[in-house]
């Protein structure tokens, strides 16, 4: 199913890429060979833009095959891509005009933002910088998740921007009608899928289900878990595995919105969440007021049974990584189950009992891995892992921890031959 969404989505990719390239060798060249240069680069700046799009659209049908970690991972390199591609076409613009009027390139960039057009245009790659900027690994860890979050909303201007100024220069809409009705159709799909994957589909299932805080339930010291009901959740498509960005207007304000795991099989008329105070709020979790509003998008990601293609299955847990493990467990893995699950110290295991019982009930292994990396405990290597599961590469392996800790199994996993149609993943930070 995974293999068959990519082909999909990638053959899908590749035919815009190809219709691109016949409509830049058709439209003729620029006004002189240093424009024709950037007019290239602002087709596939316009094509990139629709691509992000559709990564961020959060469309069902990709996410519940692909899974929103993996399309996140698209959708941050395509940024990356698409920065570059909008600073080399601005620059070849200016550069190319300043080639035709015989001017510098200062005196040309002031005449060009005097043009609407360009402006826009200016004001486009301007808030690329600033999204691509706060994007890099070593901003984003300094920044509170809902400031990076509110920052990278800009990226919503920036494809408006992007439209109109696409729109206002005419060259790429009306180099033929082909052309004219392709650009209107890439652009009309793109924002209808965003505007229907992340405003239409959250705000008419919030208003079906009235999603409502049922209990708040301490778990240890910095671990909390919340129950959350509301009417007809039997129609909610949820499964094991997935994750939810949560909200709760009432507590924290409408703007943030945190990523978190199911921790329990949705049924019997309730969901839950299971999270360690590692932020503010997370942290003020535990002081929900019952009855209060829940504002949910989702459910959301790939990590379910769904993606199993073998009889035994492996379900290796980091710290609070062991929620969406948890609920799989739950829900009922068939065939041989074994669960690692890796803490500094017993008492760091989050939801330990619940996990004992579930595997008891299954007839499975349960290894609680216990110990400090820096001690030298590494239970992931490639020898680790065969030492504890013998059988590893026939089983499907499940994986969900900090991103290291991730990293290191999915080499040894690599490393031990396990095929990737047999491994899953969880990125860590939308646990």
């Amino acid at each position: 199913m995974v293999v068959r969404a990519r082909w999909a989505l990638w053959t899908f990719v590749l035919v815009n890429v190809l219709i691109v390239e016949v409509l830049f060798f058709t439209a003729g060249a620029g006004k002189n060979d240093v424009l024709t240069v950037a007019k290239f680069f602002g087709l596939h700046a316009a094509l990139l833009l629709f691509i992000q799009l559709l990564l961020i659209a959060r469309l069902p049908w990709l996410d519940r095959r692909i899974g929103m970690d993996r399309l996140t991972v698209w959708h941050r390199w395509v940024g990356f891509g698409l920065f570059w591609t909008i600073l080399t076409h601005a620059f070849i613009v200016v550069l190319g005009y300043a080639v035709l009027d015989d001017a510098s390139m200062a005196r040309t960039f002031l005449a060009l933002a005097g043009v609407p057009a360009s402006l826009l245009g200016m004001c486009a790659a301007l808030l690329v910088v600033v999204v691509a900027t706060v994007s890099t690994r070593y901003v984003r860890r300094r920044l509170r998740y809902e400031t990076w979050h509110a920052l990278h909303m800009l990226v919503y201007v920036v494809l408006a921007l992007a439209f109109v100024h696409q729109l206002l220069e005419t060259t790429t809409f009306t180099s033929s009608p082909f052309a004219l009705g392709y650009w209107w159709v890439l652009w009309l799909f793109s924002f209808g899928a965003l505007i229907a994957g992340r405003v239409v589909v959250p705000l008419v299932r919030n208003a079906r289900h009235r999603f409502r805080v049922e209990a708040v339930v301490p778990e240890s010291d910095d671990v909390v878990s919340v129950y959350v009901t509301g009417r007809d959740l039997d129609r909610l498509p949820a499964r094991a595995g997935q994750f939810f960005v949560w909200r709760f207007p009432g507590h924290h304000g409408w703007w943030r919105a945190n990523p978190f795991s199911l921790s329990a099989a949705p049924g019997g008329g309730r969901l839950r969440l299971t999270a360690k105070a590692v932020g503010d709020t997370s942290a003020s979790l535990r002081h929900l007021r019952v009855g209060s509003r829940a504002f949910l998008e989702g459910p959301y990601g790939a990590f379910t049974s769904a993606q199993r293609t073998r009889h035994g299955t492996l379900l290796i847990a980091g710290g609070v990584g062991i929620t969406p493990i948890r609920a799989l467990l739950e829900e009922g893995m068939p065939g041989d189950v074994v669960v690692l699950y890796r803490v500094r110290d017993e008492r760091d295991a989050v939801l330990l009992d619940e996990v004992r019982s579930l595997v008891t009930a299954r007839g499975g292994r349960l290894h609680l891995l216990t110990g400090r990396t820096a001690d030298g405990v590494r239970p992931f290597t490639p020898d680790g892992l065969r030492g504890l599961v013998p059988d590893v590469a026939d089983r499907d392996v499940y994986v969900c921890g900090p991103a290291a800790m991730t990293a290191t199994v999915l080499a040894s996993l690599t490393a031990l031959g396990v095929p990737d149609r047999q491994v899953h993943s969880e990125r860590f930070a939308l646990a």
